[in-house]
C-alpha cells in the first residue's frame, strides 16, 4: 500500500492502495468496508452525546442505528440500480440483493460495490420516518436535524473508502496535477474526485457542528436538515464537472451528468427547508 509524489515539479501522485484492509485466512475487510463501519460507529458515539446533552432517552438509539444502516445500505444500493445502471441489472436481477457477479454457473464474490448517495440520502429518509412513527417522537425534523452532523461526517468517511479502492475516479487532467491510479493500469493523472468531495464533506461536518453548539438554529426545526441537503448536494454537484460520467440519466439528458440531476431537488428541497424554517420561527 502506498501512495507517493513522483515528480518534484509537478503535483503527481502514484496512487497504488490494496483495496484489502486486512486477511486473515478467508475473512478480508476492505477499506471501503471498514470507511462504512467507522461511519455508522462515529455516528453513533456523536448521536449518542446529542442525546444525553438534550435528555433523550439513549435506548432509543439501538433501533436508531438498525433503521440507519438498512435505510442506507438498502436506498444506495436501489439508487445505484435505478439511477445509473438499470440497463445491466434488469437483465441481472439477482446482483441486485445478492453480492456475486453471477456468470452462469460461475459465481464471483464481489460486495455491493454499487452505491449511490442520492438513493442513501433517499433510504435514509425514508427508514427514519419510519423510526419515528413507530418510537413516536414529537418531530422527524429534530431527529434530522441532528442526524446530519453524523452523516456528514460519514460521507467524508465512506469517500475516502472510494478512493481508497479507485473507484467514482475524476477525469483526466491532462496536466502535471492528479492522482495516478496505478491499481487501475492507469499511467495519466487524474482528479482525485473523491477527496474533493470527502473535503467538501468535512467541512460541512464542522459547520454543522458550530451551527448546532454555538447558535439557535438547532431549535428551528429543519434547518440544520436543510442546509446539510443544501450545501452537500452542492458539493456533489460541482464536483461532478470533474467525475468520470457513470452514465445513467446522462445519456439521455446530456446538459447534466446523472449526479446533477439527482443533486438538483435536494438543493431546493434544502434551501426550500431552511426558508420555512425561519419564516416559521420569525412568526413566534
Amino acid at each position: 500500500m502506498y501512495l507517493k509524489k513522483i515528480k518534484m515539479n509537478d503535483f503527481i501522485f502514484e496512487h497504488q492502495i490494496n483495496e484489502k484492509f486486512i486477511s486473515l485466512g478467508p475473512i478480508t475487510i476492505y477499506w471501503y468496508s471498514l470507511m462504512f463501519l467507522l461511519a455508522f460507529g462515529f455516528g453513533y458515539m456523536i448521536l449518542k452525546k446529542i442525546y444525553i446533552k438534550e435528555e433523550k432517552d439513549v435506548q432509543l438509539l439501538d433501533p436508531f442505528l438498525v433503521h440507519m444502516v438498512l435505510g442506507t445500505i438498502i436506498g444506495a444500493r436501489l439508487g445505484e440500480v435505478f439511477f445509473y445502471n438499470w440497463e445491466y441489472f434488469q437483465n441481472n436481477l439477482l446482483e441486485i440483493f445478492l453480492p456475486f457477479k453471477i456468470n452462469g454457473l460461475d459465481w464471483k464474490f464481489v460486495g455491493f460495490r454499487g452505491l449511490s448517495s442520492h438513493g442513501a440520502t433517499i433510504g435514509i429518509i425514508t427508514s427514519i420516518v419510519l423510526y419515528k412513527i413507530k418510537y413516536k417522537y414529537d418531530s422527524v425534523l429534530w431527529i434530522f436535524d441532528r442526524l446530519v452532523i453524523a452523516v456528514a461526517l460519514g460521507g467524508t468517511l465512506v469517500r475516502i473508502g472510494n478512493f481508497f479502492n479507485s473507484e467514482i475516479v475524476g477525469v483526466f487532467t491532462k496536466s502535471n496535477y492528479g492522482v495516478t491510479f496505478l491499481n487501475r493500469g492507469e499511467i495519466l493523472p487524474r482528479h482525485p474526485a473523491q477527496l474533493y468531495e470527502a473535503f467538501g464533506y468535512i467541512i460541512l461536518f464542522v459547520v454543522l457542528l458550530l451551527l448546532y453548539n454555538k447558535t439557535k438554529l438547532k431549535d428551528y426545526k429543519g434547518f440544520l436538515f436543510g442546509f446539510f441537503l443544501m450545501f452537500l448536494f452542492v458539493v456533489r454537484f460541482i464536483v461532478e464537472y470533474v467525475k468520470e460520467s457513470q452514465g445513467g440519466l446522462e445519456d439521455q439528458l446530456g446538459v447534466f451528468s446523472t449526479g446533477q440531476w439527482l443533486s438538483i431537488p435536494f438543493i431546493l428541497i434544502g434551501i426550500g427547508l431552511m426558508i420555512k424554517s425561519r419564516f416559521i420561527n420569525e412568526k413566534k
